[in-house]
């Protein structure tokens, strides 16, 4: 069998290679379009989960997740946990407190509401 290819053979397979590599291309822009509108319309949806008086329905559980715009003081007023930097010797600076921040709440008085 003749291995050697002949330039009209030669420019169909380029032409095919080319054709499927802009196809490749196209389907990965595309796809990766698609994944960046779903994750934001998903991080809008968490957004608004937080706002305004929302903030003040979330529970205080033993384990605590900090939202965005909380302080350890304003946690400690909601939940009625004084000591939490104590309890919590992750936390060095209690003025660098971060939404997604794991601490652990232990409240010595009922909660207040606040409305």
């Amino acid at each position: 069998m003749n291995s050697s290819l002949t330039p009209k053979s030669t420019k169909t397979c380029l032409a095919i290679a080319d054709a499927a590599s802009w196809y490749c291309a196209i389907t990965l822009v595309a796809l990766i379009l698609l994944t960046s509108m779903k994750v934001s319309t998903l991080a809008d949806d968490d957004r608004q989960q937080v706002r305004g008086s929302q903030l003040l329905d979330r529970p205080c559980n033993e384990i605590y997740v900090v939202g965005e715009g909380e302080t350890l003081h304003t946690i400690s007023d909601k939940c009625g946990d004084p000591f939490i930097v104590e309890q919590n010797p992750h936390i060095h600076d209690p003025d660098d407190v971060f939404p997604g921040l794991v601490i652990k709440i232990t409240p010595s008085k009922p909660r207040k509401l606040l409305r």
